[in-house]
């Protein structure tokens, strides 16, 4: 299978060893895990970041959490894992493919027998596996329903960053370039972190996928004056009911896509689907740092004592996204009805 050289993460002599995306796009740093600590720090700190990306993260570190379990208590490591595989899960809230892959880890660790490292690891290889395959399997879905010459939109990053490989929203634009689709990308710079100017024009200039970045701000207008016929975006929880949580802005982007008769697509894999959350008013949004916005590296930009608000998700109504593209299938306008079939036992 054809896949893009960035490989974000990956597994390698027994540690888990992931790109540090808080370097790119000037450097290109590896940090090494060998502990579920390390595995948490890197999640909370965004040097993994991307909902699929996180999950994977959280699976790696169920290989330590069950090592060192094993290695202190022996027959009881499955009691002895409980607080790491609480912290795991726990590492950040809003992406539902980190519990989601944690549990199945988790399930999976019911039926060994003896060490339990090897067949753990084998495991979450399998869901990196998956993760991969699914996203060129999206890719194609998503591609198939662009229009020649196409000019699109995306926010954030979801793309070979964010996931095993190759991305989701971003796999859709690579596979729609491939076929002739695309004639120009705009990429939303994506304020605080800035993953659409420093990792999606990043992934999209190496892949000689054409991209200009434009400022979160200018987002409406580009739609009302450039001929852009898609919003492509990624998500990190879909609620029952279609509902999508994403990053900050998606929210708006939605909103100015209707308004300007713009197509908005949303490609997740089935693992962001969680029938558990009715709405997306029950999602917990996570709220970061004040200094992430009030701040650019070392350097303070606003008034000293000046608070500020620092929502890093928002939630997109279902009512506003026309397709929800995944590894299983497309939906038109999803619902609860829709989502329930797509998830049933294949």
């Amino acid at each position: 299978m054809k896949d893009t050289d960035i490989n974000p993460i990956f597994w390698q002599d027994s540690a888990l060893v992931l790109l540090d995306q808080r370097r790119l796009p000037a450097e290109e740093v590896w940090l090494r895990c060998t502990q579920v600590s390390e595995v948490v720090a890197a999640i909370q700190n965004m040097v993994v970041r991307g909902a699929p990306a996180i999950g994977l993260a959280g699976a790696y570190g169920m290989v330590f959490a069950a090592t060192a379990a094993w290695r202190h208590a022996g027959a009881q490591w499955r009691t002895a894992w409980l607080p790491e595989v609480a912290a795991l899960r726990h590492a950040r809230p809003t992406a539902v493919n980190l519990a989601w892959a944690v549990d199945l880890m988790a399930q999976h660790a019911v039926g060994i027998h003896g060490a339990p490292a090897a067949p753990l690891l084998a495991q979450a290889q399998r869901i990196h596996a998956e993760d991969l395959a699914a996203n060129h399997r999206m890719g194609l879905l998503g591609a198939a329903l662009l229009g020649p010459a196409s000019r699109v939109m995306t926010h954030c990053n979801a793309g070979a960053l964010a996931t095993a490989g190759h991305g989701t929203a971003l796999g859709v634009i690579r596979d729609g370039h491939a076929a002739g689709k695309i004639r120009e990308v705009f990429a939303t710079e994506t304020r605080p972190w800035l993953q659409g100017a420093r990792l999606t024009a990043w992934e999209l200039a190496r892949a000689g996928i054409p991209v200009r970045l434009i400022t979160d701000g200018s987002a409406a207008h580009v739609l009302r004056t450039q001929g852009v016929s898609w919003v492509i975006v990624g998500a990190d929880r879909v609620a029952a009911n279609g509902d999508v949580a994403n990053k900050i802005g998606t929210y708006a982007l939605a909103i100015a896509a209707r308004a300007h008769g713009t197509r908005f697509m949303v490609v997740a894999p089935c693992s962001t689907i969680d029938l558990a959350t009715a709405h997306g008013e029950d999602i917990v949004i996570e709220e970061r740092p004040a200094t992430e916005i009030t701040t650019i590296g070392e350097r303070a930009y606003a008034p000293a004592g000046v608070g500020a608000f620092n929502p890093v998700f928002d939630v997109t109504p279902a009512a506003l996204i026309d397709v929800l593209v995944t590894e299983r299938g497309v939906l038109h306008h999803p619902d609860r009805g829709a989502l329930e079939s797509l998830l049933r036992p294949l």
